[in-house]
């Protein structure tokens, strides 16, 4: 019945020490030899997804990172949302009075105004090394290059992630997808950038329809994607509220939940 499965990565597919069991690892390679693509689609930029598409075997499938902000097919460019450089002005003013991080991300580039605790977080999961410069001079370069960022991510403590979040919104509206990937990260990206437009996206390329594919997320930047998908699945470390909207929930992700699902959604 399925013929297509998209994962979220931390919190679902890897563990917490960020690895992936050789059970898990086994199940997904056999799906991927039965013919049913298997895509990662992760918050993370490119970068810090290859090293697990590698692991797997998935880097010649599609792969979505920055939260379905760039998306690309053996590592080339299929689609990206980008944020116009006013709008990412105008985010950047608009959280300054605010205790926070900016991190901006560029398809495989990734840039901060100020390097601390926040970013050094990051760049342990990063092959690519953060460039630190004022927003002023990232601005500039990105303007000479015509590009833009494909996603903003906001870190802070929860609280005060709660108060930017809603002051962003009260702001933006609509105009901007804004919302918490977790509670110390917020995630701020064109509203044609989410894991639900990726996985929409794709299963056009893949001329499938949505309820012939399996989803499965842990946290709130994964909600549209498990409601968008014939079979959304919540992993058992996930919120609640995430929970409530899935068709199905599974175990842990440190307990083997992405294999337990696949094997009984497969009948493995």
């Amino acid at each position: 019945m399925y013929k297509a499965v998209f994962l979220d990565m931390d919190g679902t597919l890897l563990r917490s020490d960020h690895s992936v069991s050789a059970p898990t690892q086994q199940v997904i390679r056999t799906l991927t030899a039965r013919g049913i693509p298997v895509v990662l689609v992760s918050a993370r930029p490119l970068d810090a997804i290859l090293p697990t598409a590698r692991q797997i075997g998935l880097v010649d499938l599609p792969l979505v990172s920055l939260n379905g902000g760039y998306i690309t097919e053996k590592e080339q460019p299929i689609f990206q949302a980008v944020i116009d450089l006013a709008t990412t002005a105008r985010v950047t003013e608009e959280v300054r009075p605010h205790k926070a991080t900016i991190a901006y991300y560029l398809q495989r580039e990734w840039y901060t105004e100020t390097s601390d605790s926040w970013t050094e977080h990051e760049q342990k999961i990063m092959d690519v090394k953060i460039k630190v410069q004022p927003f002023a001079e990232m601005s500039r370069d990105w303007s000479a290059r015509k590009i833009g960022p494909n996603k903003m991510m906001v870190m802070g403590e929860p609280d005060s992630i709660a108060v930017i979040e809603a002051h962003l919104k009260s702001v933006f509206g609509k105009s901007m997808n804004i919302y918490t990937s977790k509670p110390t990260y917020l995630e701020v990206m064109d509203p044609a950038g989410s894991k639900s437009n990726a996985v929409r996206f794709l299963i056009g390329r893949m001329n499938l329809d949505r309820t012939e594919v399996i989803a499965m997320g842990d946290n709130f930047n994964d909600r549209e994607m498990i409601q968008f998908a014939g079979m959304g699945v919540a992993m058992g470390n996930a919120p609640d509220e995430i929970k409530k909207v899935a068709d199905y929930v599974t175990d842990t992700n440190n307990n083997d939940g992405v294999r337990k699902a696949l094997e009984k959604l497969f009948q493995l």
